[in-house]
C-alpha cells in the first residue's frame, strides 16, 4: 500500500494558506500502523512561530459520539445487555410512558429516531443537569420513528443517558474503563482540560464573553452546560489514540487488551442499516461522499475540524485533524479539502 504523501502535504498546505484552518494534522494507514503522516500550519496564529505538532491536542467535537457513546453502546451490546430492536420504554423507567419510549437504540443509532433536530437545552430546560436529562428523556418527538434519516445530536446524548443507565457510571468513566484504558489511548478524556495539557490543545472559536479563543474547554456549548461530559460532544483526543483505536477496527487483534466492542459491532456498525432511506446511514458512521457501496469508505466529522475515515474492504483508515472553527463555522471550505483528502487516502 503506497500513499502520496506529496500531493496530500501540498492540498493540506494550500488549507493553511487559504486560511480554511490554522493548522492540521493527518495520517492515513492500515491495521499495522502509520504509513505515512505529517502537520502543518500553526497551533494559533497569534503566535506563527508554534507549529502544530504531531502530539496536539485536538476538541474532538462529534468524534465524541463515536469515542465515548458509539463505542459503550457496542460494549453493552456485545455484553448481551442491550437489544438494539427493543423499545426503550420497555427496560428503562426513565422514558416509561413518554414518547421516546417507543424509540428503539436502533433508530438513535441510524439517526431515524424522530426526536427533536437541534440541542437547544439551556433554552428549553435551563441550566441544571438534572433539568436537562428529564426534560431530554421526557421530550416530544419530532416526527413518527423510522419514517426518516434526520441527523441530531440528541441520539448521542440520549444513548449516552442510556449508556449511564446500564453501567451505572457516568458517561467519563465508562468510556475510560471500556474503551481508552484497555486500548491505550491515554491522551484522550473529556474537557475541561487541565492548564498542562490545555497549552498543547488547539485553539478554536473566539469566546465572546473573554474575548479569546477557547483552547482546553470544549466548543460545543451543550457540553459544556453539561460540566463537560455529555454524549455529543466534550473529548479531546490526539493523533495517536485516533490511530489506536482506528486499527483496533480494523483488527482487534492489534491491541494487547481488547476493548468493550468488538469485530462483532464494527461490522454492524460499518453496514448500511437505513434500507433506501437517504441519506445511507450505518451505526452513528455513514458512508463518505461520492463514494458507492463497492468503496466501502465510512466517515465521521467533529464540528470543531476534525474528522476519521475507515474502510474494511480496503483495509485503510485515515484521520485529519484541524482547528478550522478558528477562523469560521463556514462548512464549505474544509469539506472541499476533506473530500480530495479521503480521494488521496483511499483512491
Amino acid at each position: 500500500m503506497t500513499y502520496d504523501s506529496d500531493r496530500i502535504e501540498a492540498l493540506l498546505d494550500e488549507g493553511v494558506r487559504d486560511k480554511v484552518y490554522p493548522g492540521a494534522v493527518w495520517a492515513v494507514g492500515d491495521a499495522a500502523g502509520i504509513r505515512a503522516q505529517g502537520t502543518t500550519g500553526a497551533l494559533d496564529p497569534d503566535e506563527p512561530d508554534v507549529p502544530m505538532r504531531a502530539d496536539t491536542v485536538f476538541d474532538a467535537a462529534s468524534l465524541t459520539k463515536i469515542l465515548a457513546v458509539w463505542s459503550s453502546i457496542g460494549a453493552l451490546w456485545e455484553d448481551g445487555a442491550l437489544d438494539l430492536d427493543q423499545p426503550l420504554g420497555s427496560f428503562w423507567p426513565e422514558v416509561t410512558g413518554h414518547p421516546l419510549g417507543s424509540v428503539t437504540a436502533l433508530q438513535l443509532l441510524t439517526h431515524t429516531a424522530g426526536v427533536p433536530l437541534r440541542a437547544q437545552l439551556k433554552n428549553l430546560y435551563g441550566t441544571d443537569r438534572n433539568d436537562v436529562r428529564r426534560g431530554v428523556l421526557h421530550e416530544q418527538l419530532h416526527r413518527t420513528p423510522g419514517e426518516a434519516v434526520e441527523y441530531t445530536d440528541r441520539a448521542a446524548l440520549i444513548l449516552g443517558y442510556l449508556a449511564e443507565h446500564f453501567s451505572g457510571q457516568p458517561l467519563d468513566q465508562l468510556a475510560a474503563v471500556r474503551t481508552w484504558h484497555p486500548l491505550g489511548m491515554n491522551s484522550t478524556r473529556f474537557g475541561p482540560l487541565p492548564n498542562e495539557i490545555a497549552a498543547r490543545c488547539a485553539p478554536t472559536e473566539l469566546d465572546q464573553d473573554t474575548d479569546t479563543h477557547l483552547k482546553g474547554a470544549a466548543h460545543d456549548f451543550s457540553a459544556r452546560l453539561l460540566g463537560g461530559v455529555c454524549g455529543i460532544a466534550g473529548v479531546f483526543t490526539v493523533l495517536d489514540d485516533l490511530v489506536t483505536f482506528l486499527r483496533y477496527m480494523l483488527n482487534a487483534s492489534t491491541s494487547r487488551t481488547s476493548a468493550g466492542f468488538g469485530t462483532e459491532w464494527t461490522a454492524c456498525s460499518l453496514t448500511v442499516q437505513t434500507g433506501e432511506f437517504q441519506p445511507a446511514r450505518g451505526l452513528f458512521w455513514h458512508p463518505a461522499p461520492d463514494t458507492t457501496a463497492a468503496d466501502d469508505v465510512w466517515i465521521h466529522y467533529g464540528f470543531t475540524g476534525t474528522g476519521m475515515w475507515i474502510s474494511p474492504t480496503k483495509g485503510r483508515w485515515a484521520v485529519l485533524l484541524t482547528n478550522k472553527l478558528y477562523y469560521t463555522r463556514d462548512r464549505q471550505p474544509l469539506t472541499e479539502v476533506r473530500n480530495a483528502f479521503r480521494q488521496l487516502a483511499f483512491g
